[in-house]
């Protein structure tokens, strides 16, 4: 998307663009919102799984990590984790290197869940960009 420099919205097309961008963005966090509703879980408990098994470079992170990634308070993530381990999707351990971290990796259950919201996702991201692709135009 072409977005006029900051500051410099002047023209009736740069609020329609914004509104579109943001329109489509929301459609698509409305339909994230529903799938994971249907399997049981909330769109947080599918982000945080998300981001366990998105995290670069290795296959669990840190509650730390997992704050920045989520743009949440650490208490937040501590809690938000909490239930996944209740539920079983999750597992805590204390940090390899450091022993006052917290690492969370997926169970074979929250990977299985995973995958298949992550499945559904896929059609939904590629209208996405289809969209975002006519914005820049």
């Amino acid at each position: 998307m072409s977005l006029p420099p900051k500051g410099d919205f002047n023209s009736k097309r740069d609020y329609e663009l914004l509104a579109n961008f943001r329109y489509q963005l929301r459609r698509f966090l409305r339909f994230s919102e529903e799938v994971t509703q249907e399997r049981g879980i909330t769109h947080l408990q599918y982000l945080l799984l998300l981001q366990v098994k998105g995290f670069p470079d290795r296959e669990w992170a840190t509650i730390t990590e997992l704050a920045e990634r989520l743009q949440a308070h650490h208490h937040g993530v501590v809690a938000l984790v909490s239930r996944c381990v209740k539920t079983g999707l999750v597992k805590r351990r204390p940090g390899t290197e450091d022993k006052r971290c917290v690492e969370v990796f997926l169970t074979p259950k929250g990977e299985t869940l995973l995958r298949e919201i992550a499945i559904l996702h896929k059609g939904q991201v590629s209208e996405l960009q289809r969209e975002l692709k006519v914005l820049s135009k």
